[in-house]
């Protein structure tokens, strides 16, 4: 999964849930981004480059989304 495709699956999750997500690039060192999640938050990689499955679930921890949610 890149960096892409899990911003559009967190929102659309966020949206399912009735909770606010926003990406905001600025605050990371180079190409490196915030992922918000209601008032949770995790930093994103570039957006193009592969999310592995440990670094996934590390994020998915951060936010405090449940792992039977994501699927």
């Amino acid at each position: 999964m890149t960096g892409e495709a899990f911003a559009k699956r967190l929102r659309r999750l966020g949206k399912e849930n009735g909770v606010a997500v926003r990406c905001d690039g600025s605050p990371g060192r180079g190409s490196h981004g915030r992922v918000y999640y209601g008032a949770a938050f995790t930093t994103i990689k570039d957006l193009r480059k592969d999310i592995g499955p440990d670094l996934l679930s590390r994020m998915l921890t951060q936010l405090g989304v449940e792992k039977d949610d994501w699927k």
